[in-house]
């Protein structure tokens, strides 16, 4: 399979993301500000003290998002919202959009980068409008290919949640994206659980899909704490999106499975962690090892040893530490001849010994 250019990476407001990066850690405000701008001022704050390299906001109404109807289809009957209805619910958790410009203006103050999901065109052309760098499909929208085709003719990074997509479903998504023009899309494996089970998220369906669709992908983690997310690291995830809050009991739409402060902080340093940990290909001795190479077995001289001597099994050992050659050489070194006088516990090296001259044995032989 050949890499596309999404393979080799991307590059978010002067980020780079993908192969060779650390993990692209994106904090995820949602509805946690609870219709309070200071709160999500606050929020970013918080994104940046613990090392965050994105805050993504969500960009919808009520009205452009759902119907304001009482019927059943619109009813909320079980989970954290339950006995709401569906405009009940975006009502109480959408960001205004008359927020977005102070938010904008602070996350560019403090040195992070924003961006936002639309859920419909006058949110893409809002945001646009705003100079947003990316634009991120959430998970619910991932079948509504119209607005993923009218995000990619802006012609910005795209990253797409897969949250209750299936196989088909995300190979519409992709195909939609690419064949509006998106160059540049990363496709997060999701779990649209709130909270989500670690056991649900199956990562190995990650990298599967990074080799399916030819694509980078990420996680867009709902799970409580910061294990599922970091395990998506050490199989090639190059995103990890999770919720930000300032108090998990707080009583917002999504405080329950955001993470706080703290643990975001330490989900940054961890994931970076674990990137580095996970490396590349290297079968070399490491730095950390250097100092150790005296435990290791290699051969010494165990005795003085003349200039033409042939060295006997007595007079070298396989011992610790390992600045020698290897014990796999023992039976090159017996037998040979010394080339030079040597002291006993010397490491015994090449340049030692040769080879018996059985050429001028030969010919004696023959003369007899």
């Amino acid at each position: 399979m050949t890499p596309t250019k999404a393979r080799v990476g991307i590059n978010i407001d002067g980020r780079s993301i993908g192969p060779g990066c650390p993990p692209y850690i994106i904090a995820e405000l949602s509805a946690n500000h609870n219709g309070d701008l200071n709160t999500a001022l606050l929020l970013v704050d918080k994104a940046v003290d613990a090392g965050a390299d994105a805050i993504k906001i969500q960009t919808y109404t009520a009205d452009t998002i759902t119907l304001p109807s009482d019927e059943p289809e619109f009813q909320i009957t079980s989970g954290l919202w339950a006995g709401r209805t569906l405009h009940d619910l975006y009502e109480w958790a959408h960001t205004p959009w008359d927020w977005h410009q102070a938010l904008f203006d602070h996350a560019r103050a403090r040195g992070i980068t924003m961006f936002s999901s639309p859920f419909d065109a006058t949110a893409v052309d809002f945001l646009d409008d705003l100079g947003v760098p990316a634009f991120k499909i959430a998970s619910f929208e991932a079948i509504d290919l119209p607005l993923i085709r009218y995000v990619a003719s802006k012609g910005k990074p795209m990253i797409i949640s897969t949250g209750m997509a299936d196989q088909d479903e995300i190979a519409e998504a992709i195909a939609a994206a690419r064949g509006a023009g998106c160059k540049d899309l990363v496709v997060l494996h999701c779990v649209s659980g709130y909270p989500a089970p670690p056991a649900d998220y199956n990562l190995a369906t990650m990298t599967d899909m990074a080799a399916r669709f030819d694509v980078l992908t990420g996680l867009s983690d709902h799970t409580i704490d910061n294990t599922t997310a970091i395990a998506s690291v050490a199989l090639g995830g190059v995103i990890i999106e999770k919720h930000l809050t300032l108090d998990r009991t707080g009583g917002g739409p999504d405080d329950s499975f955001s993470l706080e402060p703290g643990d975001l902080m330490a989900l940054c340093r961890d994931a970076r962690t674990t990137w580095e940990a996970v490396g590349r290909i290297d079968y070399g001795r490491r730095s950390s090892e250097r100092e150790n190479v005296k435990f290791r077995r290699s051969l010494y001289f165990t005795q003085d040893v003349n200039i033409g001597e042939t060295i006997t099994p007595d007079m070298v050992r396989s011992v610790r530490p390992g600045y020698g050659l290897a014990p796999k050489h023992l039976d090159e070194v017996i037998g040979s001849i010394t080339t030079q006088a040597i002291h006993k516990h010397t490491a015994v090296r090449r340049d030692m010994f040769a080879a018996p001259d059985t050429t001028s044995s030969a010919s004696e032989g023959n003369k007899t």
